[in-house]
């Protein structure tokens, strides 16, 4: 069952997706969308990896984004770990979900990362697909190039604002605290320590916005068990470019931290 929902937070709403129904003890799959992305944006993947591994899953447009409510702006340059900390465990209190595996696609693979690092006693394990845990030249250029296209594509202008009401006002503010407001060498690497549970980290070995260093520090930074997937001729988005192989990586995953847990 797929119902389309919408959520109040402290008076303001967040669109929402629900696929399959959970109690308070049953794994979920929640799914944490890029920087300029949104529920219809993941397209079909969430209900093809809900059926692959056979959990419930949620998937929301963040404030700012998709349906939701405006975010105020200008954005903080903390608005990462603000999603992780406060908005994304007030979700999950409403949607009473207290078991979840999140999932996240770039800017929501630092979230999810941080949202690990911030409780780690709360995820069951955190997937990350072109998740940034440092601020790279590659990233920067790739914003760059972003911003350009944004600029002179109109094409580009009108298929991302039918995934958002408001998608002029994301982009200006997504881009200025990316390119200006975030400080000289951010990272989130001594957040990394503090994550305990399984984390399986995916990247294309050619994507545009991040090297493989990114995988690599997450993987040799985590305290708890952690491996990388690498997948060659791929870029920026993973479960769009390489659907199959991403589901295959992740269901694989699943299933053997669950049968640690069910031995442990």
């Amino acid at each position: 069952m797929i119902a389309d929902l919408d959520i109040d937070l402290d008076g303001r709403r967040l669109a929402a997706r629900r696929i399959g129904d959970w109690g308070r003890d049953e794994p979920v799959l929640v799914f944490l969308h890029e920087g300029l992305g949104s529920i219809s944006m993941w397209r079909d993947f969430p209900e093809a990896l809900a059926a692959r591994t056979g959990l419930p899953a949620l998937i929301y447009d963040r404030f700012g984004y998709g349906r939701s409510s405006p975010a105020p702006t200008p954005w903080p340059p903390d608005f990462l770990r603000n999603e992780a900390t406060e908005v994304l465990p007030a979700l999950l209190a409403e949607t009473g979900i207290g078991r979840p595996l999140v999932v996240g696609h770039s800017d929501g693979g630092t979230i999810a990362l941080m949202f690990a690092a911030a409780f780690p006693d709360r995820p069951l394990a955190c997937i990350t697909l072109a998740a940034h845990v440092v601020l790279e030249a590659r990233t920067k250029a790739g914003l760059g190039a972003l911003a350009e296209r944004w600029q002179d594509d109109a094409d580009f202008r009108r298929r991302l604002s039918r995934h958002h009401d408001s998608a002029d006002a994301l982009v200006r503010a997504w881009l200025e605290v990316w390119n200006g407001h975030l400080p000289t060498g951010w990272n989130m690497l001594d957040d990394l320590a503090r994550i305990t549970c399984p984390v399986l980290a995916i990247q294309g070995e050619l994507d545009e916005h991040g090297t493989l260093a990114q995988v690599d520090e997450i993987t040799s930074r985590v305290a708890g068990p952690a491996e990388a997937a690498i997948l060659a001729g791929c870029g920026h988005v993973p479960h769009l470019e390489q659907l199959e192989e991403v589901l295959a990586h992740i269901a694989d995953f699943i299933a053997a931290f669950a049968t640690r847990r069910s031995n442990g």
